[in-house]
């Protein structure tokens, strides 16, 4: 049995499947929604360490250039690291020949400290570090070459075992677990995380700046065996990407993505029920900020699978 409930691994399925029946996809509305999920990314992935930089600054730096006034130049620094990042990571992508290795994984952390932290870019730390408010202790600095080496072997032994995003969610951990830089482990494992998820077709995945608390609550039960709930994360994660997708060119879909407030009307199940649904993922939902939305659909699906199993 996978970590994935199989409702769950039977929806990502499908979406990806309906959004691979739509290719080819229209171009500009491609280079669209790649300068959204960039922004987005770019903004939660830093956010998520500290940068003090909001959703808006963060694109008028991107798009204008501009410099906001009283913010930190490492914060700045670290939105247009982040960016040269992404650019690779979508050259690499639309090449399909990736192979992960530890050479690739400092290049890309190079690229997201090449500003900020240019004496360690792309270098493995030379001393301990402690994560904050984790119970896990990274392994000594002269241990962390040998268990990256391992990580990778284990990637290689498992990428055609493993669901690809149940794959993507157990490397994410075990490279954080690792930690092996001084600074930007963080946003390097969500970059190396979405090689696997995009090659195998999925749209960039960002774990929202909002989710931060259950996003290091997943990674704390990770670090204690307990690898379910960061896959059901990430999956949700995976979800929303491809939910804005398919939104986007998915023309024939006239579902409307409404509020669970909205959607409990007229049936038994209040907000508060539905809510759980999608926090544990029974019901197709994402989040927008801190809303969660569902469709009538969704809600009927799950209402359907309770009465055959009754």
């Amino acid at each position: 049995m996978g970590l994935l409930e199989e409702r769950v691994q039977k929806r990502l399925d499908a979406k990806l499947k309906r959004l691979q029946d739509l290719r080819p996809l229209n171009a500009a509305q491609v280079a669209k929604l790649r300068k959204q999920f960039e922004i987005e990314m770019t903004y939660n992935s830093n956010a998520i360490e500290g940068n003090s930089l909001t959703l808006r600054e963060t694109f008028l730096i991107l798009e204008e250039g501009i410099t906001i006034k009283g913010k930190p130049l490492k914060d700045h620094l670290e939105v247009k690291d982040h960016k040269e990042a992404l650019d690779f990571l979508y050259d690499l992508v639309s090449g399909r020949n990736i192979t992960l290795s530890e050479h690739l994984v400092r290049q890309f952390h190079q690229l997201v400290t090449r500003e900020t932290e240019q004496e360690w870019a792309g270098k493995y730390r030379n001393g301990s570090v402690m994560i904050m408010g984790a119970s896990h202790t990274p392994p000594d600095a002269i241990d962390v070459p040998r268990q990256m080496n391992q990580l990778i072997e284990w990637y290689r032994q498992n990428q055609q075992k493993l669901h690809p995003v149940e794959l993507a969610a157990l490397l994410h951990h075990k490279f954080v677990a690792i930690h092996p830089f001084f600074d930007g482990n963080g946003r390097t494992g969500r970059l190396i995380m979405n090689i696997l998820l995009m090659r195998t077709g999925y749209p960039l995945a960002i774990i929202l700046k909002n989710d931060r608390k259950k996003y290091y609550r997943v990674l704390q039960s990770a670090d204690n065996g307990k690898n379910s709930a960061l896959a059901l994360f990430i999956a949700q994660s995976v979800e929303r990407s491809l939910d804005i997708y398919l939104r986007a060119f998915d023309v024939k879909n006239t579902e409307k993505w409404i509020t669970l407030s909205q959607a409990s009307e007229g049936i038994l199940y209040t907000p508060k029920y539905l809510n759980l649904l999608a926090r544990t993922g029974r019901i197709g939902a994402h989040k927008r900020g801190r809303v969660w939305y569902t469709t009538k659909k969704a809600v009927e699906n799950y209402r359907k699978e309770r009465l055959r199993n009754r």
